[in-house]
């Protein structure tokens, strides 16, 4: 056997998939029914803007097929959605029947005209006033077949998540935090809970101040992650950090097989969150200007890897931290080799093997002597 074939033979191992033809009737019995799951964290995903949903829905009129929709099989035997969610949610609120991520359930969609089908607008579901689509629309919509592969559980949680990425390309495109955290919620969903609970702790928010569209991509999930895989870490040239989005998503699934880790890194997070909004608040992780003599302008990464991991990294080994934050963040800032290109010119792992030193020693009481060579070179 040629070692291309070889290489073929175990990928197809990796992923063991079923193929299955539904109708949307079919598909809505089996959400009812607890089968077939969409996480609340899930919810942050569904964002098709409504002209987006109606175009769905005059496809699904017309008879057009959609393309396959792709499912994860649980230990316990349920489908979670792998690629579809925006299809699937939105065939759900067609009916009036897809819920909030606190349970509450949406009213039915409000359709608008469409390029084939301009007299849509003002249709519904259900309607107590207004224009309501008749049975035989309806029984269309149900009675839609819809080809499903459902991936089984035995199939390598690394190999879905190379599936997901490379079907993430019909409708709205996912971010690759977005992308991470379903995967993620496929290997395991209490995971995905778990970070969500992270993001939302009070000190993080209040120290990242992130607006909202950041918020909307996940970008604060990303922040979490990149924390808890890299403030302890050893680094040792760019090489240990190459592709560093490949990286992180292979932590990340490694993060969500391993829970005996959680507690530990949770302890880590959540003190070192405390000390930074009590000891420096929601100024440090933005520049600080030496001529206006304060800090200005929005979140910035450069800040975020020097400050917050440097105090991740103390608060892990038990080592004393700085308290005088602010101050720390002004002689980040003052140093000549923090120009723009630094902060913002730099590809991630180029940044992080300097970063991460950096504030490894800015970041220890008392703080460690910089030199020109922990940013150069």
């Amino acid at each position: 056997m040629s070692n291309l074939e070889a290489e073929i033979s175990k990928a197809r191992l990796e992923i063991a998939a079923d193929s299955i033809s539904m109708s949307v009737s079919e598909l809505t019995n089996l959400y009812r029914e607890g089968v077939l799951e969409i996480r609340p964290e899930f919810q942050r995903l569904f964002r098709w803007k409504p002209e987006q949903k109606c175009r769905l829905v005059e496809s699904v009129l017309l008879g057009i097929p959609l393309p396959s929709l792709f499912v994860s099989q649980s230990e316990a035997g349920r489908w979670e959605l792998v690629d579809g969610l925006q299809r699937v949610s939105t065939l759900l609120e067609l009916q009036g029947l897809l819920k909030n991520a606190d349970g509450s359930v949406r009213p039915p969609l409000q359709l608008s005209e469409t390029k084939f089908l301009p007299s849509l607008g003002g249709y519904s579901w259900e309607s107590s006033g207004g224009l309501q689509l008749s049975e035989a629309q309806k029984l269309d919509v149900r009675l839609a077949r819809l080809d499903l592969k459902v991936i089984k559980r035995s199939s390598d949680p690394k190999a879905k998540f190379d599936l997901f990425q490379r079907l993430n390309s019909f409708g709205s495109s996912l971010t690759p935090q977005e992308i991470r955290s379903a995967m993620v919620a496929g290997t395991n969903a209490d995971c995905l809970s778990w970070l969500t609970r992270l993001a939302a702790d009070d000190n993080f928010r209040a120290c990242t101040a992130l607006h909202d569209r950041l918020i909307d991509e996940q970008y604060d999930l990303e922040l979490v992650l990149r924390f808890l895989m890299l403030h302890a870490r050893e680094v040792a040239g760019r090489a240990r950090l190459s592709n560093f989005s490949s990286r992180l998503d292979d932590w990340s699934i490694e993060l969500a097989a391993d829970p005996s880790t959680w507690p530990k890194l949770e302890r880590t997070f959540t003190g070192t969150f405390d000390w930074l909004a009590s000891h420096g608040g929601d100024t440090v992780f933005k520049k600080w200007e030496r001529e206006r003599h304060e800090f200005r302008g929005g979140f910035l990464n450069t800040s975020f890897e020097v400050l917050a991991l440097g105090v991740g990294y103390h608060v892990a080994n038990g080592h004393p931290v700085r308290s005088d934050v602010s101050a720390a963040a002004m002689t980040l800032w003052e140093l000549p080799e923090m120009n723009t290109r630094f902060a913002t010119g730099l590809a991630t792992q180029d940044r992080l093997v300097k970063t991460l030193p950096l504030g490894r020693k800015l970041m220890v009481d008392p703080p460690e002597e910089i030199s020109p060579s922990d940013l150069s070179g």
